[in-house]
């Protein structure tokens, strides 16, 4: 990995060199003004949600927001999703310290649905999913599969267009609740470099970024614009030391210079919980245009971008009773005496017979003492003495904390021409075809495969995922003389999309059935499984649509469109869209819009075999989710079936989308008002988990009542009722689930958007109002697969329903400022424990001043005021001090200063 980083640094170096040298750059601060005053002008005329090429924001049937590149960026903000949900509302994105896959790859939440009910485009074209599934996400996010938006820089942004309703009749599955269109700079002149540095209050999670942004001429009507960042965060620790550990140290049977050497991380408490470390962050984004012929122009943009990502898990208790880990340190109810079994003795930890003669074995070893959290000294000199005889209280005495992460690569290429099929005819064309991919590649530290005993690793290699789209598209816009007020936009086109989904075996010991797999010793790197094969899935679509869009007269705006789509694994559908706009006057405009909307599953949702370990009430287990189709999904298909409430299935969700709103201006401020109803049903989505030994029991047919999951998967080998190969990685089972079509949810909202531009103090100020009210409510949980009232709860109250940030901005002469008010509503983690989270408010300072004609200096701060989301009440029990579903994060204030150098 480190020569792929040194060579990209080298290109990113080389490059900027080379342009820095060869092309004659302008001077960017002399036409500063001019840029400005140009980019303003483009920014009323908007290019999502419409094809035509001259619509406004302010005339588009339904709302679109333009965030500018520059306001966009002016927040402590490191990554492109933060400052998303500073800058939209309805827009969430949580920290996530301990979330398996989704810590390396955020999910985030546009009104309140899943990451992959929203669309997301670059340059209007779809941008390719990331390549994890969201196994941990919340409970809204739970198996998702969205759109790494982490990869775009945000120097490479010109402007965002948000377009706040349903597109599916014009962009395909996933537009439900939104589409995020991020528009790359086109600029063919000007360097500008960024280097900015920051840290909390606290005094970790010190971060920087180093961005560089150059535009020059390719030819004599073509461009040529680069981006490149390279970016670092540390982690913060948030956390308290666990109640177990307390009593562990409290009793003496550790201290607290141990922890260290437990977690590797810190040496402040045991349990990590904290922001992610992010190291070797490195983007590169091209966008580029060459003008072929007085009618025809050859476009081209791509990336390539790398990081690595480390989070935490949970604590591996080695004696603590309650909290040990089973599979590795749990063992059986023994006598105190000699630590055979006995239904009325107590707790143990687990010993193995490494011949598998466990007769020449005591069961465990008898835990007591004082704060009962000694093993038997005697009994434990008698394993340690033993050849045969193994625990790992003897190698791992303190217990210990895996750390998690992956390296994820995202990279991408589109390749078109547009233009005019013949000057005067009216007839413009858009051809394209793209290819874009993301891979993970997982690594998980300090931890075991306990079935191998002492001969396990420590670090493992579980394997990777990757997801790979391809696209074809071509668009027609044809001007049709009507009779109407303006010429009828006939647009119309053809897209094919093709996605693969592979996963890539691990190294042999992270999935490896030891010899101790049938004592009761956990098999497969421990928080985390190695995935056993290389396995690859995909299915592709095909689409076909209309869009018509027209001012009917001079005050009324209709716009319709119509959407075929047809997948290879899940069928064809078709969505239509009807909207309008009505100049009541000048000043105000009344629009609507109805729409039928849906997301189709994705290859990974339904392919993926994944083995991940969650806290249950406190009790780690093992829980996996499988492909429905696969063996072990069919057992559970059959046994849900035989619950009298039907067979499982999974297919597309389907949505309905009503909207309407009013824009207005007063004076000399502009509003706009939208409501919004989206109905959702069969949602994609993991059901309820079920218990892997009832399922494999009822396989096994009336009068079977196995043991152990692995007891099981022998029994019902040897009589042939199962493939034993199947279920490789298994043996550990607690509970498993799968993809289908589940619950139906309603969400209804509001969105407020103000603006206001005023003179004051000789100066020039602008004050912005975004809000927005939401919510969620689950209509059925569904009878096939039905969700449990954990997830209802997350679906309904974990993100507030109130949103909203007053800004204030104001310059004069060579100083602005930014005053920024971000308002959080409730809500609740009932998940923690936590309910009735009252509002915060966090306040938002920005100084800048223009040094000289090329430099300008930033300083400022995010959450002034120090703001934390309120403690858990059962924080001693995990280690976690604040949720992780909060809103706003929980590293409360942090600091930076920036250096801004352009020419």
């Amino acid at each position: 990995m480190k020569s792929k980083f040194y060579k990209i640094n080298t290109i990113t170096m080389a490059l900027a060199a080379t342009i820095a040298t060869a092309y004659p750059l302008h001077s960017f601060a002399q036409e500063e003004d001019t840029d400005a005053q140009a980019e303003s002008d483009a920014e009323r005329i908007i290019v999502t949600g419409t094809r035509l090429s001259n619509r406004s924001a302010a005339d588009s049937p339904v709302p679109v927001d333009v965030i500018s590149g520059d306001e966009f960026r002016q927040n402590s903000s490191t990554d492109v999703q933060d400052m998303l949900r500073t800058a939209v509302p309805s827009f969430d994105v949580n920290t996530q310290p301990i979330s398996d896959a989704a810590t390396v790859v955020r999910p985030a939440n546009l009104r309140g649905l899943s990451p992959d009910n929203v669309l997301v485009l670059v340059n209007g074209k779809r941008r390719h999913r990331g390549s994890i599934i969201s196994f941990l996400g919340g409970g809204i996010s739970d198996g998702a599969q969205g759109v790494d938006i982490s990869a775009i820089p945000s120097m490479a942004l010109k402007r965002v267009e948000v377009l706040r309703d349903g597109a599916s009749s014009q962009y395909g599955s996933d537009a439900i609740a939104g589409v995020l269109n991020f528009i790359l700079r086109d600029n063919s002149e000007g360097f500008e470099v960024n280097a900015r540095y920051g840290s909390t209050f606290e005094g970790d999670g010190d971060n920087y970024t180093i961005s560089a942004n150059a535009g020059f001429e390719a030819g004599e009507n073509g461009f040529i614009n680069v981006t490149a960042e390279i970016r670092d965060v540390e982690g913060t620790v948030r956390s308290v030391v666990r109640d177990d550990v307390a009593g562990m140290v409290a009793a003496g049977y550790i201290s607290s210079d141990d922890f260290v050497g437990i977690n590797t991380y810190t040496s402040e408490v045991p349990q990590y919980w904290g922001q992610p470390d992010v190291e070797d962050d490195v983007k590169l984004f091209i966008n580029s245009g060459f003008e072929i012929s007085d009618n025809a122009e050859l476009y081209l943009f791509g990336n390539y971008g790398e990081r690595q990502v480390t989070g935490g898990f949970f604590y591996r208790n080695p004696v603590t009773e309650g909290s040990q880990r089973g599979g590795v340190y749990a063992g059986p109810l023994v006598d105190p005496l000699t630590g055979l079994r006995d239904e009325n003795g107590v707790h143990s930890v687990l010993v193995g017979a490494l011949d598998g003669n466990t007769d020449s074995c005591i069961d465990g070893i008898p835990i007591g003492g004082n704060g009962n959290v000694f093993p038997d000294p005697t009994l434990l000199a008698q394993v340690q003495a033993s050849a045969n005889c193994f625990s790992f209280i003897e190698t791992i005495p303190n217990g210990f904390v895996p750390r998690f992460g992956g390296t994820n690569e995202d990279m991408a290429f589109t390749v078109g021409v547009r233009g005019e099929i013949a000057v005067g005819t009216g007839l413009s064309y858009d051809v394209s075809a793209q290819r874009g991919s993301n891979r993970t590649d997982f690594f998980i530290k300090n931890t075991i495969n306990a079935s191998l005993g002492p001969d396990t690793p420590r670090d493992f290699v579980p394997g990777g995922q990757e997801q790979t789209e391809t696209l074809l598209n071509v668009d027609f816009v044809y001007a049709v003389d009507a009779g109407l007020y303006s010429e009828l936009s006939v647009a119309f086109g053809a897209e094919y999309r093709k996605e693969e989904f592979d996963l890539f075996a691990g190294d042999s010991a992270s999935f490896a059935l030891g010899p101790l797999a049938s004592q009761g010793f956990s098999s497969s790197s421990n928080g985390f499984g190695g995935f056993p094969a290389n396995t690859s899935a995909s299915q592709d679509s095909k689409a076909i649509y209309v869009d018509l869009e027209a001012d009917v007269t001079e005050n009324l705006t209709l716009q319709t469109a119509i959407r075929a789509e047809d997948f290879s694994e899940f069928g064809n559908t078709t969505d239509f869209k009807l909207a309008g706009i009505f100049h009541v006057s000048d000043t105000v405009r009344l629009r609507a819009a109805y729409s039928t909307g849906f997301h189709a599953p994705t290859a990974g949702q339904a392919n993926i075999t994944n083995v991940t370990t969650q806290n249950v009430q406190g009790v780690l287990i093992d829980q996996g989710t499988l492909p429905l189709f696969s063996a072990a999904g069919q057992i559970a298909a059959d046994f849900v079936e035989s619950q009298g409430n039907g067979r499982p299935t999974l297919g597309p969700e389907d949505a309905r989308n009503f909207s309407f709103g009013a824009a207005f201006d007063i004076g000399d401020t502009s509003w706009t008002v939208d409501y919004y109803n989206i109905e959702l049903t069969d949602r994609v989505a993991l059901g309820g988990n079920i218990n892997f030994l009832d399922a494999l029991n009822f396989a096994g047919g009336a009068g079977s009542d196995f043991a152990s999951v692995s007891a099981a998967l022998t029994a019902l080998d040897a009589n042939g009722t199962i493939d034993r190969g199947e279920f490789v990685g298994l043996d550990d089972l607690s509970q498993f689930r799968f993809f289908s079509n589940s619950f139906d949810t309603t969400t209804t909202g509001i969105d407020l958007v103000g603006n206001y531009s005023f003179d004051f103090m000789g100066g020039d100020s602008r004050l912005t109002l975004a809000a927005n009210y939401n919510k969620t409510e689950v209509d059925s949980v569904g009878t096939v697969n039905p969700i449990d009232a954990g997830r209802v709860a997350a679906i309904e109250d974990l993100l507030p329903n109130l949103r909203g940030n007053l800004s204030w901005f104001h310059s004069h002469g060579d100083i602005s400022t930014l005053v920024r008010a971000n308002y959080y509503g409730g809500w609740d983690d009932t998940g923690n424990g936590v309910n009735g989270i009252g509002a915060e408010v966090l306040l938002d300072v920005q100084v800048s001043y223009q040094l000289n004609d090329e430099t300008r200096l930033v300083a400022g701060i995010d959450n002034l005021l120090d703001a934390y989301p309120e403690e858990n009440p059962g924080a001693g029990g995990s280690g976690q001090l604040y949720s992780e579903a909060s809103p706003f994060g929980f590293n409360g204030a942090t600091w930076y200063v920036q250096a801004r150098y352009t020419f």
